[in-house]
């Protein structure tokens, strides 16, 4: 199990923001996924080495921001305006993902 150490989830109302982080595994594409119950990791957002290319599904797209901080090794995932629909557990990982995922973080969006 690799120690990606995400962390920041947690409950928030529908409509609020959350700020996600987790250790970036070196000069590499980093990406945000999410998973819920009985389905597939899902393709949130990903980032170059340089932050200078990002992606989004499009299900986040401006809501959402990753970005990276090279000097800490640490890659962000800044959600806003959360729906429903955004409640998972949300890991980082390479993007494309290794085969090994750390525990993610648990963000619920609350009505």
């Amino acid at each position: 199990q690799v120690d990606l150490a995400e962390s920041g989830g947690g409950t928030v109302q529908a409509g609020g923001s959350l700020r996600l982080s987790c250790a970036a595994l070196g000069p590499d594409i980093m990406g945000w996924f999410r998973r819920v119950p009985g389905k597939e990791y899902e393709f949130v957002a990903g980032i170059t080495w340089d932050g200078r290319t990002t992606a989004y599904a499009d299900s986040v797209k401006g809501r959402f921001t990753i970005s990276r901080d090279n000097a800490k090794n640490l890659v962000y995932l800044q959600m806003n305006n959360l729906e429903l629909e955004d409640t998972a557990v949300y890991y980082c990982n390479l993007n494309p993902p290794r085969p090994s995922w750390g525990q993610g973080t648990q963000v619920t969006v609350s009505p």
